[in-house]
């Protein structure tokens, strides 16, 4: 099958774009002397998180238990879910220990101790790291907190959990406005994790692992001392805004959304992908990037944006988008390229990819964890 034979709007995998990216962030890992473990939510394809583990990946990590268990199904024998988990889930984070190796995050010491209560009736053992809050101010412990020292004490000492170590995630490196902003960034998370993790071996507590994880961050958190284990997501497909943060070229991108233009008045063409395939993620990137994904008028491989095309709006079905005078003339029918602001989000959005070769479909893929969110 050939990409002109794909109904639109489509999502397409350049599959020796995604064997490269596999390829260059496990060499840099393993360089650094780091664990990899890729957040398999940005692909939800359990044969992408095959190919990461033969590449040498350690494991993977789920956003969700439900999604974990698709990836258990799978094979997949090293599932971390860095989300705090509420013990109201405790069916399915059972289910996982008996089948794989399983670990989750708690920032809480009721949680922690609500945890422990069910794994001591459950007569099973949880792996548990303690998520540190560095910086991005959605989940985790002050890292100089009492509270942090109290929790990992407290981790430590329940029966039924077993203290892994240290989890975080500079999420605000997607807000960063420069090279080196991004950089202090990685540097500052490490300096927190490392700085905690002494102060707790100095109280006798063991802290086994110190993981850190970001598209964005990587290439400078792979520059330090310390962390053992890292979790970026995105970097197996990357995307509009890895792009806009320096993480990634626009040929290193390997998803993109294929879709016909159905109509054209003065000044706009309008495009089959709307915002149930696109989604309404803005980019974020050093410098201001607007619209909804970047276009190339080619349906080829090549996803360099042309500006002279700008996604301005979407309704659910349609793309809304602003052609400059003097812009090539695409007519009613041609199939056009975007690359989206956010891969992982497109992933979730659609039933299959389509693994591509150049013009040809080598398979295509239904997305197995799509919609798992429990």
């Amino acid at each position: 099958m050939q990409l002109s034979d794909l109904q639109t709007p489509a999502v397409v995998i350049d599959a020796g774009r995604v064997a490269r990216n596999i390829d260059r962030m496990q060499r840099a890992a393993d360089a650094a002397g780091f664990r990899l473990r890729p957040h398999a939510k940005t692909h939800k394809l359990p044969a992408l998180a095959r190919q990461q583990i033969a590449r040498g990946a350690v494991g993977i990590c789920c956003a969700k238990p439900s999604e974990a268990m698709v990836f258990a199904e799978a094979g997949i024998e090293d599932i971390r879910i860095p989300y705090p988990v509420h013990p109201s889930k405790q069916q399915q984070i059972i289910a996982l220990i008996d089948r794989v190796r399983v670990s989750i995050i708690v920032d809480n010491a009721e949680i922690a101790t609500a945890w422990a209560e069910v794994m001591a009736r459950a007569g099973r053992t949880l792996n548990v790291l303690v998520k540190v809050d560095v910086g991005f101010h959605r989940c985790g412990v002050d890292p100089v907190s009492p509270e942090a020292h109290h929790l990992i004490s407290l981790v430590s000492a329940l029966p039924g959990l077993k203290f892994c170590g240290l989890l975080s995630h500079a999420g605000h490196g997607y807000h960063a406005a420069s090279e080196t902003a991004l950089k202090l960034i990685a540097e500052e998370e490490v300096n927190a994790l490392t700085r905690l993790a002494a102060h707790m071996r100095h109280r006798g507590v063991e802290v086994e692992e110190i993981s850190v994880g970001a598209t964005p961050t990587a290439r400078f958190s792979l520059r330090h001392k310390g962390p053992t284990e890292m979790r970026p997501g995105n970097y197996v497909y990357f995307d509009r805004t890895q792009a806009g943060l320096g993480a990634a070229t626009f040929d290193d991108c390997a998803l993109s959304v294929l879709s016909t233009v159905v109509a054209k008045h003065p000044g706009r063409i309008i495009l089959d992908a709307g915002s149930k395939t696109l989604s309404n993620d803005g980019a974020r990137g050093f410098l201001p990037l607007e619209g909804y994904g970047a276009l190339s008028p080619s349906p080829s491989g090549d996803l360099r944006p042309d500006e002279a095309f700008s996604i301005e709006r979407l309704s659910e079905e349609h793309a809304i988008v602003r052609v400059a005078d003097g812009a090539s003339d695409v007519k009613i029918g041609d199939r056009v390229r975007v690359l989206p602001n956010h891969s992982c989000v497109v992933s979730n959005l659609v039933d299959v990819v389509h693994m591509a070769d150049g013009d040809t479909v080598v398979e295509s893929v239904p997305v197995a964890a799509r919609g798992r969110i429990l």
